[in-house]
């Protein structure tokens, strides 16, 4: 068996950044879990299914069995564990995302110390997008082509009509 990676994240909307980390993964590992979290609290704009259905369909142009597409709720550690996996991989785009990983990072370390934690960062056309920021822009009626997959573009113009 070959390296087995997870890249977790809410994914809600996936975009563009999210997809480079994606074809970065998987230059790097054997195989890529992407894990979508199912955390109601967060209140996600988009249902897992729906999400799952975004990455999917955002990734189709890849062709690759090296890849698989989850949800999953509770520890993410408890998942790598089931998944048998070797590593996490998180994106950093700027400084301020490096504080909150590396706490996640040392904790999942304590609780599993045989898996370690790749950062990748993404192109640098990509540092500056965040689901946040793509659902805010989207809300005010804003096209966010080529910062998203079309099918998130299509997905978010049907609840946020363009002006």
């Amino acid at each position: 068996m070959g390296k087995r990676a997870v890249y977790p994240g809410m994914f809600d909307p996936v975009h563009n950044g999210h997809i480079d980390l994606i074809h970065r993964s998987l230059r790097i590992f054997d195989e890529l879990i992407v894990a979508v979290v199912a955390n109601p609290s967060k209140q996600p704009l988009f249902t897992v299914a729906e999400r799952l259905e975004m990455i999917d369909e955002g990734i189709a142009n890849l062709h690759t069995t090296k890849l698989r597409i989850l949800a999953f709720d509770g520890l993410l550690i408890d998942l790598v564990s089931r998944e048998r996996a070797d590593c996490i991989v998180r994106g950093l785009r700027a400084v301020s995302d490096f504080e909150y990983e590396f706490q996640m990072a040392l904790m999942n370390r304590k609780l599993r110390d045989t898996v370690e934690t790749v950062f990748l960062m993404p192109h640098e056309k990509y540092t500056y997008i965040s689901s946040r920021l793509i659902k805010e822009v989207a809300s005010f009626g804003t096209s966010v082509a080529g910062l998203v997959p079309p099918v998130v573009e299509k997905r978010l113009a049907e609840k946020f009509p363009l002006k």
